[in-house]
């Protein structure tokens, strides 16, 4: 590990606010601690180690996993971390990024991994089986990834894909499931409204109230 790795462990813990770390973690169900450290804060603590994180030629998983076993504002700065080397990102790194997603989750780290993710398959079109697997896991966050990982893609969505992704999640009361349905369409309808719209004819019926509400919104 670095000595920049190193120092910015020290600079989080020494920025660390314990009465706001109380209502955080609260916000957040519990998942993880908190070191009480808002965004704003955060990200400028972190501003300068992640700019020079993009010079990097490897990706240091021992400092990712190091993260993810402390506060969630290192989850953060993970997940940050990884976006800054996302160049260096490849299929072989999925399953490191599954352990990530299996581990400690909730919608905040989750719906950072499904870009991450979205993003070497968007280089890497053989992920995108891995990502329709997914769909169908018993881990309904995985689900939530594959159904969200093609957001703001606009023209390069792949809608087989998307279609069949969909299709796999329909009918289900899981609300983190259901909103996803909803975000990934209204994302696409911006770019093909009338593709939404033939989905929604054809799939309305089996479609959550929410799922459709949130897919309508711009059709």
């Amino acid at each position: 590990m670095s000595l920049a790795q190193s120092e910015i462990f020290e600079r989080f813990y020494q920025n660390a606010d314990a009465e706001k770390a109380k209502p955080m973690a609260a916000y957040m169900k519990n998942i993880c601690p908190f070191l009480g450290i808002q965004k704003p804060k955060r990200e400028a603590l972190s501003r300068e180690f992640l700019k020079q994180s993009k010079k990097a030629e490897t990706i240091e998983w021992a400092f990712v996993d190091k993260c993810w076993g402390l506060e969630r504002e290192f989850q953060y700065l993970a997940l940050d971390y990884l976006k800054a080397v996302a160049d260096l990102l490849t299929a072989d790194d999925v399953p490191r990024l599954k352990k990530l997603a299996e581990t400690k989750s909730w919608w905040d780290t989750i719906d950072n991994l499904d870009r991450i993710i979205g993003g070497i398959a968007l280089k890497d079109p053989a992920v995108n089986e891995v990502l329709l697997e997914w769909s169908t896991d018993d881990n309904f966050w995985l689900r939530r990834i594959a159904i969200d990982h093609q957001l703001q893609r606009k023209e390069r969505t792949n809608t087989d894909l998307l279609e069949k992704i969909l299709v796999n999640n329909l009918g289900q009361k899981e609300f983190f499931i259901n909103k996803a349905i909803g975000w990934s369409l209204r994302d696409y309808s911006k770019t093909d409204p009338d593709w939404v719209r033939s989905f929604l004819a054809k799939y309305k019926n089996q479609m959550a109230s929410l799922s459709v509400r949130e897919a309508s919104k711009y059709v």
